[in-house]
C-alpha cells in the first residue's frame, strides 16, 4: 500500500515572525495525523528558521527550487547539497511558474531532477497542462511528453526515490479544481505510463493532485485510487487548512 504525502508549497510568502506563528501552530496539529506524511515546501531564506522549528517532529522540510548545477559560477542559483545542509528532504522541480515564468524546460527540469537526486533529495516532480492544452484534448501528450524527459534522463528506476505531481494549471489560483474523476484520470494515465516500463515500480508511485486543493474538496480527491496526497499551495499558509487536508490524506 503506498504511503500518503502532503506537501505544503509557500511560495513566495512568508516573515519570520509569520512563519513563527504558522509553524507553532501547524507543528501540533500535524504531529497528531497518522498515516501521512508531510512536508514543507518554503522559501529559501527560511529553510534555517524552518528547520530549526521542525527538527525531531517528525514533519519534512524543503524546497521549491534547485539549481541543476552542482556548484560554479551561477549567480543566485542554490545547488542540492546547500539544501542538503539546512536538512532537506523535498525538493520541487519544474512546478509550472517555473516553467510558464522562468522559461524552465522539460530539458532543464531533467536535470533539475537529476541534480536533486544527486544531492540525496526526493524531488517533487510537477507535471501539467495548460487551459488551452486540456480545451485541445492534448492533456496527455504534454504530461507524457514532460514526464518522457526525465524518464529518458534518468531512468524510470529513478523514480523510486521521486513524487510525482500532477497540476492541471488551470487549476492553480483560479479557483476552478479538476473534479476527482478528471484528476484521477491524468494520474492513473501518469501511474500507466511508468507501469509500461516498470509495472512493480508503477504500482508504488506516489502521485499528488496539486489544483487548489482545499479542506472541502480534499476528502473526495484523495479517495481517488490513484491520487496519493496533495501539494498544497495557498491552504499551505493557513494552519487549520493544511491540518485538514493533511488530516483527510490520513483518514483515506
Amino acid at each position: 500500500m503506498r504511503s500518503r504525502l502532503v506537501a505544503g508549497n509557500w511560495k513566495m510568502h512568508g516573515s519570520l515572525a509569520a512563519n513563527r506563528h504558522l509553524l507553532e501552530r501547524l507543528k501540533p496539529g500535524l504531529q497528531a495525523i497518522d498515516g501521512v506524511q508531510c512536508t514543507l515546501c518554503v522559501p529559501y531564506p527560511y529553510l534555517a528558521q524552518v528547520e530549526a522549528a521542525l527538527a525531531g517532529s517528525g514533519i519534512a522540510w524543503g524546497a521549491q527550487n534547485v539549481s541543476e548545477w552542482p556548484q560554479g559560477a551561477y549567480t543566485g542559483e542554490v545547488s542540492g547539497a546547500m539544501l542538503r545542509d539546512f536538512g532537506c528532504r523535498h525538493v520541487i522541480v519544474g512546478h509550472s511558474e517555473r516553467r510558464a515564468l522562468y522559461g524552465e524546460g522539460d530539458k532543464q527540469v531533467a536535470a533539475k531532477f537529476q541534480a536533486a537526486q544527486g544531492a540525496g533529495l526526493t524531488p517533487i516532480l510537477c507535471v501539467g497542462e495548460t487551459l488551452q492544452e486540456r480545451e485541445s484534448a492534448v492533456t496527455e501528450i504534454v504530461v507524457g511528453r514532460q514526464l518522457a524527459a526525465v524518464l529518458d534522463s534518468s531512468g524510470v528506476g529513478a523514480l523510486v526515490n521521486a513524487v510525482i505531481a500532477y497540476e492541471p494549471v488551470w487549476a492553480i489560483g483560479t479557483g476552478r479544481t479538476a473534479t476527482p474523476q478528471q484528476a484521477q484520470a491524468v494520474h492513473a494515465f501518469i501511474r500507466g505510463v511508468v507501469g509500461r516500463q516498470d509495472a512493480k515500480l508503477a504500482a508504488g508511485l506516489r502521485i499528488l493532485y496539486g489544483g487548489s486543493v482545499k479542506a472541502a474538496n480534499a476528502r473526495e480527491l484523495f479517495a481517488m485510487p490513484d491520487i496519493d496526497g496533495g501539494l498544497i499551495g495557498g491552504a499551505a499558509l493557513v494552519a487549520e487548512d493544511f491540518i485538514a487536508i493533511c488530516a483527510a490524506a490520513g483518514r483515506n
